[in-house]
């Protein structure tokens, strides 16, 4: 029945469901106290001036509401002109060089459409992999894995039986998806700051970089206005990543190396984030961490 509504609910105008969820995003902001003040906190600590962060409680409904959309689109239908790309060379050059590619993304826009158009303008020749954890009900399975695994556009699974498969991608030129500001199962982070506060932070995105030589780009993909469609930015990082050939660190344990990783890729997070406040998912619980790791008291490792 939920399966069924969800396909019905996919082909609806994308605009009426940009509404909707816009709607929807002010409902749940009003009506819920831990996630209002959650989502004021967490852009108050990235000193986001609140009018620059109010747009995000209507893009965040829109992010739900695109979904059904995104997810049961048919494998054969084109996203075309709705999304443009910007710094798109940059793709271009990284598979060329034929040494495989990391994206990395924030909760930011809609981060769901950022493999489907990979795939729909390089896909043919180099597929990519993104990371993702099963959801728990079957219905919701079957949607995810019909939305994820396409043409030009493959999963791999949040174990170590999924690390060694991107590995395995990026060592034969491939391209590996990841989204480094969530928060990541025990003993696959370490505490690093994120906006000046400690938050647990997955040391996955700096390992494929440390042990394939990788080349890593900035996706993001902004939501525009009107339903018009979407706008991916391609940035390249704005500091080496420590322990590959433009920054060694030989004699570093890998405590350090992991810290040292772990500090540069939620700085290239923040500057993303920074540019378009108003479409953050700044109501994600950025700031828990595994329930078996202690949490940093505030102020520490800032």
């Amino acid at each position: 029945m939920i399966s069924t509504l969800f396909r019905l609910t996919a082909r609806l105008p994308l605009g009426f469901l940009h509404h909707a969820g816009a709607l929807a995003g002010a409902w749940a902001f009003g009506l819920s106290p831990s996630y209002r003040q959650r989502f004021r906190a967490q852009a108050a600590q990235a000193g986001v001036d609140w009018q620059a962060a109010r747009p995000a409680i209507g893009q965040s409904g829109c992010m739900l509401a695109e979904l059904p959309w995104l997810w049961a689109r048919p494998h054969d239908s084109r996203l075309g002109d709705l999304v443009s790309w910007d710094g798109a060379e940059h793709i271009d050059a990284a598979l060329a060089a034929g040494h495989g590619l990391v994206i990395l993304t924030p909760h930011l826009g809609s981060f769901e459409i950022i493999g489907q158009a990979y795939a729909e303008r390089w896909g043919h020749r180099q597929p990519m992999t993104a990371m993702y954890r099963p959801p728990r009900k079957a219905w919701l399975r079957d949607l995810v894995a019909h939305a994820r695994n396409r043409p030009g556009l493959q999963t791999a699974p949040a174990t170590l039986v999924g690390v060694r498969q991107m590995i395995r991608a990026l060592r034969s030129g491939g391209t590996i998806g990841l989204l480094p500001d969530q928060v990541p199962p025990e003993g696959m982070g370490v505490w690093a700051p994120f906006f000046g506060r400690p938050a647990y932070t997955m040391t996955l995105a700096a390992r494929l970089l440390q042990q394939t030589g990788a080349a890593c780009l900035m996706v993001s993909a902004e939501r525009l206005g009107g339903a018009r469609g979407y706008r991916l930015r391609v940035d390249l990082p704005a500091e080496p990543m420590p322990g590959t050939a433009a920054m060694p660190m030989a004699g570093v344990d890998a405590q350090t190396l992991a810290e040292a990783g772990a500090c540069v890729v939620n700085r290239e997070m923040e500057r993303m984030i920074r540019r378009l406040p108003g479409q953050y998912l700044w109501g994600y619980h950025r700031y828990k961490g595994p329930r078996t790791v202690d949490t940093p008291t505030p102020g520490a490792g800032s």
